[in-house]
């Protein structure tokens, strides 16, 4: 008897008519099916099927694309979304790093999936300064987190807070009018000048009279020296970071470079915690001289003492404190200031009309207070539209997330860390119109904030992690460039050109420093005292 091929056996057991060939037929079909179901569930038995992550340059072995690198990431990432999209990898050594840049992800980003994304991806120069990440930028999120965030936010940065020590930032920018104008008909470099006053106020701020004299301004000088080598070294590419297993080796000398820095830091944040508490005890609590300090170390001393049992304040988290206040609020606020000085300088219809503000406001015959800044609507949009184009942070501060999950189609694993480039969002033409150009009438319309909820504008970021400062920032750089800009006239020195361009590091910088000629236009000499 031949033997039967199976689409003949098939054929028969179709076309049988007894009992027999419909059950062979039923267990055929049965049993097929229920290969094929097995096969399936064992492919997929953790789930659906994972999506694929996203596009990204071809990189190399081993080192991926870290030789391909541009010192301009903020650019140069911008670059690559022209070619890979909106959302792409890059394989940075043993860590997988993704690039955002568009509004709708990086509102998946930071409000969507805004808890997953709470965390930081904390570089080892960043760990060894801020007493092991102990502070507001770097603390995973959870307790401690909220409780720095809460001292931060409604005590010390608090708009109540900040009115109550608005004189010491007038003070200090009284002192820096005064110094341009002993330097009126001469150079001056705009952006030095602005990170001394806006130092001099963050200390004064945090640690008020403790430190006087001649000792407060060799410590602002320390302090400036410091800061500019922190914000240096944070912009680096460290190998530390792509092949943890080579981190105890320190190859770049990153880690103890920042060590040493961190080193300063706590000499100088010993003593004035030892001059405050000595202050206290001499005082007593029935010296009315020691109760009416104000200033925010005081707070943080009590904080501590009289803190949450459940997330006590430790004095690791104070100096952390004190150490974002820092070296977050300086560099930060007196780029800005010298970004906007400078882009106002170059658009003349922009100063006059600022200007003409200023004079309907406040008037030729008076100073600056704080509390003209509310109704100066144009040199707001010029703020806004200056961290439009210039950003403080250009990539945030990279995200980390927490679990496995999917942005835009996309899977972004556990542990990668995203860069968010709200630079290239702000500059984006499908959103800007003429987005190279310089245009603060775009924000005429109050349409844009700072609160992080237009993901077409959030040059502070949003969601939980979203700066914690701004209610200071925004007070400090409008309160000086509407001092400067009422006070003096600016021009470059002869045969100088306005130079406008960037350097990237993890707080932006103009590449080459403004310096300018400050000239009087205020009627009384009294009014530069």
């Amino acid at each position: 008897m031949n033997m039967m091929t199976i689409s003949d056996f098939l054929q028969s057991l179709c076309n049988g008519n007894d009992q027999l060939s419909r059950l062979l037929f039923s267990l055929f079909v049965i049993c097929t099916l229920s290969l094929y179901a097995w096969i399936y569930t064992k492919k997929y038995r953790k789930g659906t099927p994972p999506a694929p992550l996203p596009p990204g340059p071809r990189g190399l072995p081993l080192v991926g694309n870290l030789l391909s690198l541009d010192p301009e990431l903020h650019s140069y990432f911008a670059g690559l979304a022209q070619t890979h999209g909106p959302i792409l990898k890059l394989r940075l050594g043993n860590k997988l790093g993704i690039v955002v840049s568009s509004p709708s992800l990086a509102r998946q980003v930071l409000k969507d999936h805004d808890l997953t994304f709470a965390n930081r991806d904390v570089p080892a120069g960043a760990r060894a300064l801020a007493y092991g990440g102990c502070d507001i930028v770097w603390t995973p999120y959870g307790p401690e987190w909220r409780m720095l965030r809460k001292v931060c936010v409604l005590k010390m940065l608090s708009n109540t807070t900040l009115n109550s020590v608005y004189m010491l930032r007038r003070k200090q920018v009284r002192e820096t009018v005064g110094y341009f104008y002993g330097q009126a008909g001469s150079p001056v470099n705009v952006g030095e000048q602005m990170f001394l006053t806006v130092l001099n106020v963050i200390t004064n701020m945090l640690w008020g009279g403790t430190i006087e004299g001649d000792q407060r301004s060799s410590l602002g000088m320390e302090f400036r020296e410091v800061v500019s080598e922190i914000t240096d070294l944070l912009g680096k590419p460290n190998i530390s970071d792509f092949y943890p297993g080579l981190a105890r080796f320190d190859l770049q000398g990153i880690v103890r470079k920042m060590d040493g820095l961190g080193q300063k830091f706590d000499r100088i944040f010993n003593e004035v915690i030892d001059q405050s508490l000595k202050i206290d005890r001499e005082a007593g609590p029935g010296n009315v001289s020691g109760n009416e300090r104000q200033d925010f170390l005081q707070f943080l001393l009590k904080f501590k003492d009289e803190g949450d049992s459940e997330t006590p304040m430790t004095m690791i988290h104070l100096k952390a404190l004190l150490m974002d206040m820092v070296v977050g609020g300086t560099d930060t606020s007196s780029n800005t200031t010298e970004f906007m000085i400078a882009e106002i300088m170059n658009k003349p219809e922009v100063m006059r009309k600022a200007q003409q503000e200023l004079e309907s406001v406040v008037g030729k015959d008076k100073i600056v207070e704080e509390s003209h800044i509310h109704k100066l609507p144009y040199l707001h949009a010029v703020m806004k539209e200056t961290l439009r184009l210039h950003p403080a942070l250009p990539l945030l501060v990279p995200h980390c997330p927490s679990q496995t999950c999917t942005v835009g189609g996309y899977t972004i694993p556990k542990g990668s860390r995203v860069f968010v480039n709200v630079w290239a969002i702000h500059r984006d033409p499908s959103v800007w119109e003429n987005p190279l150009n310089f245009d603060p009438e775009r924000f005429s319309n109050d349409k844009w904030d700072y609160s992080g909820s237009d993901f077409n504008y959030f040059p502070f970021g949003s969601g939980r992690r979203i700066c914690a400062g701004i209610a200071m920032a925004e007070r400090m750089v409008m309160f000086s460039v509407a001092t400067l800009l009422h006070s003096f006239d600016w021009k470059l020195p002869q045969g100088h050109k306005l130079d406008l361009s960037e350097k990237f590091g993890i707080v932006m910088k103009k590449k080459i420093p403004l310096v300018a000629i400050p000239t009087p236009r205020l009627p009384h000499p009294s009014l530069y005292q």
